[in-house]
């Protein structure tokens, strides 16, 4: 089962409140996810950068080996997306700094057409409008997730309530989902995103854990109580990346037949929990890329004897 994964490539500069600094790092949505996910199985990428774009940073993806990342287009005399931001005492909120979006201004990528028979999608955070357009491009999907964010609820509003319709999964901050459904209570909130069509939502409450509400049900997972937050960036895109990532290597492997089904969502949240609590320990993709299976079960198998998901 093929999984594929839309959304950013960025350079990112990262301040935090003990005063680290680390400028020119790689950033992006579609980084971080595939990062993750590639830790369960192969994983194909669509983004855009400039050329600007460091050689490094191409080295970095290239050292993942379950990345495939023919989808990443370079553009001539274009700027890739750079993002700074400054994390606040508690590490849960931070400040944008700035943002240039360059590259991300211009036309979306286009799926290439060896990427267009995949099964599982993921469509991290941007306008709505492209991400169903990427959806269009991808025929065969069987489960499709999408991202998104506070800019599109107040700007897009109309292009994302007609994604809800063709997803079968949200992903989402539970600020966002206030916002989106006037709703201060997570279930609540939950259950009223979905009745756009989704089959099930995902409300991410950062050190707090996520609340699945499903169609067939709630639950609730905390966070792995880490004990060393350097960079929370990314958090978010690589609990999408285990999560999607166990979904589409367990169904290859034949061990589940229903990947939106409430029980199977259920654990591989647990998985998306454990690869993020692995990416903030460090910038950027550092952590992740010297990560190794035996560690990345080690916590899982710690995470669900506290969860008894045995």
């Amino acid at each position: 089962m093929s999984l594929i994964v839309t959304g950013t490539i960025g350079i990112d500069t990262v301040y935090t409140p003990d005063g680290q600094q680390r400028a020119g790092v790689l950033g992006g949505s579609c980084a971080y996810f595939a990062a993750a996910a590639s830790h369960y199985g192969p994983v194909r990428l669509v983004a855009a950068v400039g050329d600007d774009f460091p050689d490094e940073h191409r080295d970095t993806l290239a050292a993942f080996s379950n990345i495939d990342a023919s989808g990443l287009e370079t553009r001539s005399g274009s700027k890739t997306f750079r993002w700074s931001g400054k994390y606040l005492d508690n590490m849960d909120h931070r400040e944008t700094l700035s943002t240039d979006l360059n590259v991300l201004a211009e036309a979306p990528p286009r799926v290439p057409e060896h990427f267009r028979d995949s099964s599982f999608v993921f469509l991290a955070n941007s306008h709505p409008a492209v991400q169903g357009d990427m959806l269009a491009q991808l025929a065969d999907a069987e489960l499709v997730v999408a991202d998104t964010m506070d800019l599109w609820i107040d700007s897009a509003r109309d292009d994302l309530e007609k994604l809800l319709g063709r997803v079968h999964g949200l992903v989402l901050n539970y600020d966002e989902a206030e916002l989106f459904t006037g709703k201060k209570n997570t279930v609540a909130a939950g259950r009223r995103l979905l009745e756009y069509g989704p089959r099930f939502v995902v409300v991410k409450k950062g050190e707090h854990g996520a609340i699945l509400v499903h169609r067939d049900g709630i639950a609730a997972l905390p966070a792995y109580p880490a004990e060393d937050v350097v960079d929370p960036t990314g958090a978010g895109d690589t609990f999408a990346g285990g999560m999607m990532g166990y979904l589409a290597r367990e169904a290859a492997g034949g061990k589940i037949s229903d990947p939106g089904a409430f029980d199977t969502i259920r654990r591989a949240l647990a998985h998306g929990t454990i690869i993020a609590s692995f990416t903030i320990e460090t910038f950027s993709l550092e952590r992740l890329s010297a990560l190794r299976p035996e560690a990345i079960q080690a916590r899982y198998d710690e995470f669900a004897s506290m969860m008894h998901l045995r």
